[in-house]
């Protein structure tokens, strides 16, 4: 595998020639990408490019119909559905527009569900992100009494829970009023940072995309030039 001249290390995510479809209709045609551990991409793009469908590939939601999904040295898209769903937990992080925090669990609770997932269990790294995301002394609340910009920073949180080596972002800011779409991008993309972890932002946003190291256009299912 292409090792990156920088790091000296292979991508965390690598894809080559995803091509995805529905009912029919084509809406990957042959992508390819590389995202290196500390490194921010944006993939953006107008609605109905394809850039929620190949989040949910390169994050194993789905299977390409042709192609290869690989989480740093390992094939996602050949392992079967519960092994995908266990090696996610411990190597990929997710964070969508809408937060999916579980209502009836503890934000504590909700950022450890990806270590659980992944058969780990770590309160205190927990805690301390946490506390990171401007939260500490409520991780016994319920998300019901969090504010928008505050459940999205828990989602941050849960994301880098199992230390994952990418986290893959799709519209993470898009539900949030201006103030708050700034502040949880640049925890995102901070923390993740800190963390060594590779960084794949889908979004339509200008601001969003400018957190990034380099920006790939997807337009009619497949990279152009922006």
């Amino acid at each position: 595998m292409t090792l990156s001249p920088a790091t000296s290390h292979p991508p965390v995510l690598h894809a080559r020639n995803l091509r995805h479809g529905f009912a029919g209709t084509d809406v990957l045609h042959g992508v390819s990408l590389e995202v290196w551990p500390g490194e921010v991409v944006a993939v953006t793009g107008p609605s109905g490019s394809g850039k929620s469908t190949l989040l949910h590939l390169l994050g194993g939601l789905d299977i390409p119909q042709q192609g290869e999904v690989w989480w740093a040295d390992e094939r996602a898209d050949t392992l079967d559905t519960q092994t995908r769903a266990q090696r996610r937990a411990g190597r990929v992080g997710l964070v969508f527009q809408h937060h999916y925090l579980l209502e009836d669990l503890s934000v504590l609770d909700n950022v450890l569900i990806p270590c659980r997932l992944a058969g780990q269990d770590h309160p205190g790294r927990a805690r301390e992100l946490i506390a990171r995301v401007g939260l500490q002394g409520r991780e016994a609340s319920l998300p019901g009494v969090l504010s928008g910009g505050e459940r999205q920073r828990v989602a941050v949180a849960r994301a880098l829970a199992a230390r994952p080596a990418v986290v893959l972002a799709d519209e993470p800011t898009g539900s949030l009023d201006r103030a708050n779409a700034e502040t949880v991008a640049a925890l995102l993309v901070s923390l993740a940072r800190e963390e060594g972890a590779g960084v794949l932002l889908v979004t339509h946003d200008d601001r969003l995309a400018a957190y990034a190291d380099r920006t790939l256009h997807l337009l009619d299912g497949q990279f152009t030039d922006a």
